[in-house]
């Protein structure tokens, strides 16, 4: 058996203090985010005639990241330099907020399972943010593949959660390396970067160690309930490596493990004895 097996825990009932916490976050939410929606295609409609894609917009949208990540009751540290040319970040995943917490963090455009596009709240940001959206049919790998090299070569930079799943916030699960031969095409190979990112959460005193973790059966609905109404004076911690240049390793399978090796580290130094092999 896998730690994966192992049933989930059931959500906690909120007390009333919690639905009221939930109440008034929920409702910033959907306020801030109607403001954020509406000066986000601003931006870009200003953005045309410029050279730039996210000169404007990407204020906006870390803007929004920020807004997610204060609402669901955490404070951000980030540790390291995000780089500053095009490629990719590999992070570890945990539960989706960590796309509020990437966003604030990093100048960057998700990659992102389909599924997502139709979460509330989440899937509006995601696609409005220019997120990618990766069918899992064989037939249209090799059409992704090539979006995906179109973006790094303008000079995106990408965000890409190699595990294809999320944990319970104590480990980082193996990567999968199917993504990473974008890298490796004869175009972008000798230019792109991929720059490693560990993601830490660390709850506030009496919850469970992984209480910021999303897996298994968890429900979206039921956690979002969970992190809007219980959560409260966590903390994130955010920690970029020194970027890896794509033409030094042979092949998408040792990039993918050279990367996994400093996103595990980072995480294990961030964590320490919580920390889960």
């Amino acid at each position: 058996m896998t730690w994966n097996d192992e049933p989930t825990p059931d959500p906690v009932p909120l007390r009333m203090g919690d639905w009221l916490r939930f109440g008034l976050r929920a409702g910033a939410m959907i306020l801030g985010s109607t403001v954020l929606v509406a000066l986000l295609f601003a931006a870009y409609l200003a953005e045309l005639p410029m050279r730039s894609r996210n000169r404007l917009s990407g204020p906006v949208i870390r803007l929004w990241g920020k807004l997610g990540r204060a609402l669901s009751g955490l404070t951000l540290q980030v540790h390291g330099q995000e780089m500053t040319h095009g490629g990719a970040l590999v992070a570890n995943h945990s539960t989706w907020l960590d796309i509020f917490v990437l966003h604030e963090a990093a100048h960057i455009y998700f990659v992102s399972k389909a599924e997502v596009a139709s979460w509330p709240g989440i899937g509006l940001l995601a696609r409005v943010s220019r997120t990618i959206f990766i069918e899992r049919a064989p037939a249209q790998a090799r059409q992704q593949q090539r979006d995906l090299a179109a973006r790094i070569a303008k000079g995106d930079r990408l965000c890409f959660f190699p595990e294809g799943t999320s944990s319970d916030a104590l480990r980082v699960l193996p990567f999968k390396t199917a993504l990473f031969s974008v890298f490796h095409t004869p175009a972008l190979r000798p230019v792109t970067w991929v720059q490693p990112v560990s993601v830490a959460y660390f709850p506030a005193k009496g919850r469970p160690d992984n209480f910021y973790g999303w897996w298994g059966d968890m429900a979206y609905g039921p956690n979002l309930l969970q992190m809007f109404g219980r959560s409260r004076s966590g903390r994130v911690e955010v920690t970029f490596h020194a970027p890896l240049k794509a033409e030094h390793y042979p092949d998408r399978k040792s990039l993918a493990k050279a990367s996994h090796a400093q996103v595990a580290a980072g995480l294990k130094q961030s964590l320490g004895a919580r920390y889960r092999p």
